[in-house]
């Protein structure tokens, strides 16, 4: 049985050096010892083939420099996106993410965030797909926490990214309205056990303000599942005028059951996402749809949350992400 080659230890490093393992561990971090000493020893570590035990290190500093990363639901492309970027955003810090999919399900998102702090990540970074549980309080006093989307409003989050879905909501309703459109349905991914997201009671309280009878349908993000659901929606002559979608995932769906159904979106039907996903403006016609700014909304959920493990004071842990309205052509006038 062929045995596994032997670890060089700190010991020989510092052995080979003549220093103290403290020192020699202080000069691989690069803190409290001169340029020189730090060379030197950086030199007999790459010679001798020492590499870090990372237990041992994550044993002594209390870090993995591992960030869980809670997805709502990966089947939606733009969260997809937004994941990779929080992704390398947190790699450039010499931080690693541990993206776990909660599929859409509230229950499954409090199970998967649970584990994640039982595994001791560093820090735990959200979209919830149920901001109100109240279980997230109890998770955020055991590890730092940062929501992006929609606040956790009963727990003490270290920062959060916010959504304006407020003003993004108003926008595109108003905007329906303007071109004449009354009866709009509006393609929402909440499940009947978290009826009450921001997003949904916005959509309520917009279409009475401005007077559209608007409808919310619950829709899956899988494109299979939203097409199923907007083959049902687009039949019959009363259907509404437009369809507003709360991902773009969402509108694909619409677009692929107006093909079966021989309809043309932007003729028949106007359609309307709310991501501003990059395949959105290649589609026939180009999809109509609210950006958020995922870069920034990547950078500013990676700044916060490296913060607070570090423990640095941050002066605004709370950034709203403004929506940008791109209209295109498939929302048009009635």
């Amino acid at each position: 049985m062929v045995r596994p080659p032997k670890r060089t230890t700190l010991r020989e490093v510092a052995e080979a050096t003549g220093l103290s393992t403290a020192a020699v561990s202080y000069a691989l971090r690069g803190k409290h010892v001169s340029k020189e000493t730090e060379e030197r020893v950086r030199k007999a570590a790459a010679e001798l083939g020492y590499e870090a035990d990372p237990i041992a290190r994550a044993l002594a500093s209390g870090r993995t420099s591992m960030v869980g990363v809670l997805a709502g639901d990966l089947q939606d492309l733009w969260q997809q996106q937004l994941m990779a970027a929080i992704g390398r955003e947190l790699l450039a810090g010499d931080r690693y993410a541990l993206i776990l999919d909660a599929g859409g399900d509230p229950d499954r998102e409090l199970v998967l965030a649970k584990q994640l702090r039982d595994q001791r990540v560093d820090a735990l970074l959200v979209s919830p797909v149920n901001p109100a549980a109240e279980e997230w309080a109890a998770i955020a006093d055991a590890l730092p926490v940062v929501a992006v989307g929609d606040s956790l409003s009963r727990a003490r989050t270290v920062g959060q990214v916010i959504f304006d879905n407020r003003a993004g909501i108003d926008a595109v309703l108003e905007y329906l309205h303007g071109l004449g459109h009354r009866r709009v349905t509006v393609l929402t991914p909440t499940r009947p056990s978290t009826p009450d997201r921001p997003a949904d009671v916005y959509v309520r309280e917009a279409a009475d303000r401005i007077g559209l009878r608007a409808e919310l349908v619950p829709c899956p993000q899988e494109l299979g599942a939203a097409t199923v659901v907007a083959r049902g929606v687009l039949e019959g002559d009363r259907r509404a005028t437009a369809v507003f979608c709360f991902s773009d995932s969402l509108a694909y769906g619409v677009y692929a059951a107006a093909a079966e159904a021989s309809l043309v979106v932007g003729r028949d039907v106007s359609v309307v996402g709310f991501d501003d996903h990059p395949v959105s403006r290649v589609l026939t016609p180009p999809l109509t749809t609210v950006g958020w700014g995922l870069t920034q909304i990547a950078a500013e959920a990676a700044r916060l949350t490296a913060s607070a493990i570090d423990g640095k004071r941050v002066r605004k842990k709370r950034i709203l992400c403004a929506p940008k309205m791109c209209s295109r052509g498939s929302a048009v006038a009635v």
